[in-house]
């Protein structure tokens, strides 16, 4: 037979099914019903989108939505005015619990600056290009004769800009093209008298190709001049055409001349 439990051990028993309940109880309603309460457990809260907000701003959006801010770094985007939002994370519509930090960059107030370009000769798409990589805008075009359709000239704020100046990242550049209808025949200048170097100067401006230079009695660069060219002075000649030219003593040529006006 089994021998009775003393009455001592049964309230010993007792107290300690009581105490293991209560205990249960607790431990389930401390992570089931307390811990849900103070975290917000089940609850979220929609990120929005700060893209464009300006910083004054974004202390009292977000606080109204249980957020925080904190700013991580800047960067430029000529799309934006300044000390506005340019990159945020957690992304826009992301799911984040209450009083969740949101990391920005903001838009800074003075834009890098760039080298500008040598654009002069270039056709139009590859100067188009060339500004694109050195983060620039290709802005108004304007048009001169010329028979080739490259850049004549690069213009910032309306004036001439010469290649290795700086300029703001995301500066607008206005280029001067060349038609294709330039004049294509024209009367020869003369080059008669003039250095070299000078006559080289005038071949370019009027589009002629330098060719043969002579120098038959090996006179000094530094003081020969153009005595004879061909095509001739006065001569209608094409665009692009090649020049030949013979240098002399300046003496020889007013030899010529004078034989000439005999």
């Amino acid at each position: 037979m089994l021998k009775k439990i003393p009455r001592d051990w049964l309230a010993v028993l007792k107290h300690l099914v009581i105490a293991l309940t209560a205990g249960g109880l607790i431990t389930l309603g401390f992570f089931y019903v307390y811990l849900p309460l103070i975290t917000n457990h089940g609850e979220s809260i929609t990120v929005p989108d700060l893209q464009g907000m300006h910083v004054d701003k974004l202390q009292d959006f977000l606080v109204a939505r249980d957020l925080r801010y904190e700013v991580v770094d800047s960067v430029y985007s000529a799309d934006l005015p300044p000390l506005t939002v340019t990159r945020q994370f957690p992304k826009p519509g992301s799911k984040v619990k209450q009083n969740r930090k949101i990391f920005i960059s903001l838009n800074s107030v003075n834009p890098p600056s760039t080298r500008m370009p040598d654009l002069v000769d270039k056709t139009l798409r590859n100067a188009e290009l060339i500004l694109k990589s050195y983060e620039l805008k290709r802005g108004q075009l304007t048009y001169k004769p010329d028979p080739f359709r490259n850049v004549l000239e690069q213009l910032y704020q309306g004036e001439p800009i010469e290649p290795g100046t700086r300029v703001p990242k995301g500066a607008t550049i206005d280029l001067v093209i060349g038609d294709g209808h330039g004049i294509r025949f024209f009367e020869m200048p003369d080059l008669r008298g003039l250095p070299l170097s000078e006559a080289n100067v005038v071949l370019k401006g009027n589009n002629l190709e330098p060719g043969l230079v002579f120098n038959e009695d090996s006179v000094s660069t530094d003081v020969a001049v153009v005595i004879r060219q061909r095509p001739a002075a006065g001569l209608t000649v094409k665009v692009g055409r090649i020049v030949d030219l013979w240098l002399g003593d300046p003496a020889e040529l007013a030899l010529l001349d004078s034989l000439q006006n005999e």
